[in-house]
């Protein structure tokens, strides 16, 4: 065979790659909305924005889809089967009063965690990138800067704003903030089972959030296991590296749920070591929680991590709570005991205190009043001195009388 033959066998291959992708992208704007974008999408981008005007009428969300981020099996499972298209995606073009030109993405998902996992795959794509740049925002709950673009989520919501003139960010991080200010908060954080994570203040930099199993097969490639897990029902996760390991904690929303995975999860663990095939360092059921660790030195480094995952179980009532007559009683209960602790507290502090000053007070008192005393009388007891040792000091003889005579009496 020539080398012509080779040569052009590598680029219909590369041709039928880039054409697959393109297909695939298509097919995943086609499931995310029609072609034709509705009216509510419209209304996510405003005609004008401050200094910005859109230059370009909005079009299906293509970008995203490309760089394989918008897939269906990225998004949570369908909670409303007569919906089939639950989450609005689009893009569009505008223009800064300077002639910066900027592609805004924006995807309206189903909730918050939705949003919050598609910011996450969003921000691992630019830290491959573009590691060198990747910096933290100040726009929405979250967001990520690069020298030219800034992704952030808010509510329900996740946009990028891109500068496609150059690589200057500040017109993307000026349209973001503007964009940001007509999204719904919602609950205005992060999922909280992010801050189950080991040091989650530094690990959750890095993690992957996930609604379905595709995030979790696209973070953490070539484990069987994880298609044992199911995410009907509104379970979510989360996963981080420590190191060379890969901390997995699947959340489920019930029990019974959390029992049925584990159950099928230790019957494929069982069968991959029997098999020689890749299975998770160590597994453990905490809670709610199903806990992987993958790809570890050793077992003990892995369950010790998976020992700093604690389950908190979180109870809320949709309509009134039917314990709130205790936990008010024991709360009263404890302000009551509180302020009878601390009435006695002071009392005591105060008489100890009154106490001492009025023993302080007497015992400068009785001093005083002894040392007076003591200048009144002398060591005799009242009695004459005898001026033996010529001690004392001289008597005025002018007032005594003279011995042998007494005074004369009146006439």
């Amino acid at each position: 065979m020539s080398l012509s033959y080779f040569t052009n066998f590598a680029r219909t291959k590369y041709v039928f790659r880039f054409l697959t992708l393109t297909v695939l992208g298509l097919l995943a704007v086609t499931s995310l909305g029609a072609l034709s974008p509705s009216p509510e999408v419209i209304k996510m981008f405003p005609l004008d924005l401050g200094g910005f005007h859109q230059v370009e009428s909005v079009r299906p969300l293509l970008t995203l889809a490309k760089d394989g981020v918008i897939q269906p099996e990225y998004l949570a499972p369908l909670t409303d089967p007569g919906n089939p298209s639950p989450v609005l995606a689009a893009e569009a073009e505008y223009l800064s009063a300077k002639g910066d030109k900027l592609l805004v993405e924006i995807v309206r998902a189903q909730n918050d965690s939705e949003a919050y996992s598609l910011y996450t795959l969003v921000r691992k794509k630019m830290r491959e990138t573009e590691s060198a740049d990747l910096k933290r925002g100040s726009v929405g709950t979250e967001s990520v800067v690069t020298t030219r673009a800034l992704a952030f989520f808010k509510g329900t919501t996740f946009a990028r704003v891109t500068n496609e003139n150059g690589r200057n960010s500040e017109p993307a991080n000026e349209l973001a903030l503007l964009l940001a200010g007509t999204f719904d908060k919602g609950e205005d954080d992060i999922p909280v089972l992010v801050k189950h994570l080991p040091d989650w203040q530094t690990s959750q930099r890095n993690a992957i959030y996930a609604v379905n199993i595709g995030t979790l097969r696209n973070a953490i490639p070539n484990q069987p296991v994880l298609n044992e897990l199911s995410f009907d029902g509104g379970t979510e996760a989360v996963t981080a590296s420590y190191g060379q390991s890969q901390l997995v904690i699947v959340e489920f929303t019930t029990p019974q749920l959390s029992i049925d995975n584990d159950n099928r999860i230790w019957t494929k663990i069982k069968e991959l070591k029997s098999q020689g095939q890749p299975a998770p360092t160590a597994y453990r059921r905490v809670g709610n929680y199903s806990v992987f660790v993958f790809n570890a030195p050793d077992e003990k480094t892995a369950n010790a991590q998976v020992d700093q995952v604690k389950y908190e179980q979180v109870v809320q009532w949709l309509g009134d709570d039917p314990h709130m007559a205790d936990r008010l009683q024991r709360y009263f209960s404890g302000i009551t005991s509180g302020v009878l602790v601390a009435v006695l507290k002071s009392s005591g502090l105060s008489l100890v205190f009154c106490l001492g000053l009025g023993g302080l007070i007497g015992a400068l008192l009785f001093r005083h009043r002894r040392a007076q005393k003591a200048a009144l009388y002398s060591d005799a007891g009242g009695a004459t001195r005898l001026n033996l040792d010529e001690l004392t000091g001289t008597s005025n003889s002018q007032r005594l009388l003279d011995s042998g005579k007494h005074p004369e009496a009146d006439s």
